[in-house]
């Protein structure tokens, strides 16, 4: 098991951080992360405590742009990375569907009947 990030508060104004990831070492850990995270984030986080877990993240990234050095250029970094991942996981589910399997998509705070595997 990696930690990929945990962020731990010990008391007022005493926030820490902590990764078992080195992308200085290894550069490709960030795009397999990503494409991991959509993943479970389109999978096993929904119908948990989503809403908890995206409120934070949205924190920290809220936070990051605010002490971004140029904080237009990281919003529109972001807006493209993620601009091409949607487009990506499109065209994936495409075609998974045209190879004439389903998918049904469940938004956050929606879980699947328990009947169904």
């Amino acid at each position: 098991m990696k930690k990929i990030l945990e962020v731990v508060r010990f008391g007022e104004n005493d926030i820490r951080f902590r990764t078992d990831m080195d992308p200085a070492k290894d550069p490709e850990i960030i795009n397999k992360t990503i494409t991991e995270l959509a993943m479970a984030m389109m999978t096993t986080l929904w119908g948990g405590n989503e809403q908890a877990v995206l409120a934070m993240i949205r924190a920290l990234a809220i936070e990051d742009l605010g002490v971004s050095v140029n904080r237009r250029q990281m919003v529109h970094f972001l807006s493209e990375a993620s601009a091409m991942l949607e487009e990506s996981l499109r065209s994936a589910r495409k075609a998974f569907e045209q190879a004439g399997d389903k998918m049904t998509v469940f938004g956050p705070g929606i879980s699947p009947g328990k009947a169904k595997n």
